[in-house]
């Protein structure tokens, strides 16, 4: 009998527990939601409203055979900029690009989301903490 009491006191303890055990993931669309004003502030005036750049100039990130190669790539683009010249759907870029690094690691991983999911990309997922191993 002296069981039921701790039994009692316990078991609500241990449901709460495994509810932690799998935090919820939040919905990409907030991400790209964010991750579309972001590029609307960040980028847009050099990549263009839907992401084909200007050709020879700034290059394309819709249908991009560059950023669909090496997606992680993307992040270190971001964070510490472009100054190689690069090919881009067969054509060639050589404008550099200055670093975005201002951007907090959330914001990086959400104007990623939004580039990786629009404009005919199928890119993977990017999280915050993606882009905090690299920075």
């Amino acid at each position: 009998m002296k069981l039921l009491p701790l039994l009692i006191a316990v078991l609500p303890l241990i449901a709460l527990q495994s509810g932690r055990s799998s935090p919820k993931q939040e919905d990409p669309a907030k991400s790209i939601s964010r991750g579309k004003d972001i590029y609307a502030a960040q980028c847009l005036s050099c990549h263009q409203p839907n992401g084909e750049g200007l050709p020879g100039v700034y290059p394309p990130l819709a249908k991009s055979d560059h950023l669909s190669k090496d997606q992680s790539k993307s992040i270190t683009i971001m964070l510490k900029g472009q100054n190689e010249e690069i090919t881009v759907n067969g054509t060639k870029y050589n404008i550099p690009m200055s670093p975005v690094n201002h951007l907090s690691d959330q914001e990086i991983a959400d104007v990623l989301n939004y580039i990786g999911t629009g404009w005919g990309n199928s890119f993977n997922r990017v999280s915050a903490a993606e882009v905090k191993a690299k920075r």
